[in-house]
């Protein structure tokens, strides 16, 4: 796979799953803008890294949460490096609970990062995907999303409205030659899930024929394929990376 000349985003590109994409897509060519919102260093480290690799990477702090936000993220790609070939919704939270216990907040929350943020940086990101006929957009959705979990209601309804955007938006823009697919992780330990408990762990190995926990760098190398030129008949599909724990 070649990615030499791409320009990609990556939002939530700091640290866990992004970082790993972010220095993937580096790896194989492409220049990448590593969207952070709070933690600056830990995204100039990501930057850093893939410069010591010979890549080229600039970090920019943005909440995808707000539509402005978003749409200076996609202008920044575009004034730095001319264009924007590659866009990864990888940016998400948790606030686990159940639903007789969640609080509004917390399922705003997670509504507006996990689905909202994809709409509004996808939004920015069609005009200059559709002026020049090429695009490739992934959107990082969930097991969750698939087969639902308890405690989780707020997630996993973002996770899967995330899977029916994907499929829309890939149905909108074909035509102009730009793919949308998502990339499902099962089980992978990042910040995101260190605070689960060691019990739902343990379960969740064992529910995986593989038999072990995913890594950041098996779901960044399904997100490099989706975006390669390999992948150029593959659109509106969910590509689960999880080990077989959930099949469908």
């Amino acid at each position: 796979m070649d990615l030499k000349d791409r320009i990609a985003v990556v939002t939530g590109g700091s640290r866990g799953i992004g970082r790993a994409i972010a220095l993937k897509l580096a790896s194989l060519g492409a220049k990448v803008v590593v969207n952070y919102r709070a933690n600056a260093e830990a995204a100039q480290e990501v930057v850093e890294a893939i410069k010591a690799q010979g890549g080229e990477a600039i970090a920019v702090q943005a909440d995808v949460r707000d539509a402005d936000d978003a749409k200076r993220l996609i202008e920044t790609a575009q004034s730095t490096y001319g264009r924007l070939d590659i866009l990864v919704n990888n940016a998400g939270t948790t606030r686990d609970t159940l639903l007789v216990r969640m609080s509004e907040e917390d399922w705003d929350l997670i509504i507006n990062t996990n689905l909202k943020g994809a709409f509004n940086c996808t939004k920015a990101a069609m005009r200059p995907m559709m002026r020049q006929h090429y695009g490739r957009i992934v959107n990082i959705t969930s097991v969750a999303g698939l087969a639902g979990n308890a405690g989780q209601a707020n997630y996993c309804a973002a996770k899967a409205g995330l899977i029916g955007f994907t499929k829309a938006v890939a149905k909108e823009v074909g035509s102009r030659n730009i793919t949308v697919n998502a990339v499902a992780p099962g089980y992978v330990p990042t910040d995101l899930t260190a605070d689960l408990p060691q019990e739902l762990v343990e379960k969740g190995i064992e529910m995986t024929p593989l038999g072990r926990a995913g890594s950041p760098e098996d779901i960044a190398n399904a997100v490099a394929f989706l975006v390669s030129d390999e992948a150029a008949f593959i659109t509106g599909q969910v590509l689960s990376v999880d080990g077989g724990m959930v099949m469908q």
